[in-house]
């Protein structure tokens, strides 16, 4: 019986180290997922910036609003840049502190 526990016992460990390792698999893909899914919305977002500063400067005549307009959307451009620093820091620190806690 001793033995049939031992294999059991192996058997049962492979099990869980399979489990732990495609789970694993699957947290990966799904993070890469997710960064492919930013880097899109984020190259998304750059092109509509740029489409807006070059209908304003196409369409609008008085250099006033002109300057106005491009004021906002720069600051919104900004905005957004600060935005994604502090979400991609914030996130880093979450995958390094997660990673650092799975090894251990």
């Amino acid at each position: 019986m001793n033995d049939e526990q031992e294999c059991s016992d192996i058997s049962n460990d492979i099990v869980n180290v399979a489990k732990k390792i495609k789970s694993r698999i699957d947290e990966e893909d799904l993070v890469e997922d997710l960064k492919d899914t930013l880097n899109s919305t984020i190259e998304n977002t750059s092109q509509l910036i740029n489409s807006i500063i070059k209908a304003v400067e196409s369409t609008v005549k008085d250099e006033k609003i002109k300057k106005e307009i491009k004021e906002i959307v720069t600051n919104i451009e900004l905005e957004l840049k600060n935005l994604l620093k502090q979400s991609m820091n914030k996130y880093s620190e979450v995958f390094n502190t997660d990673s650092g806690t799975e090894e251990e």
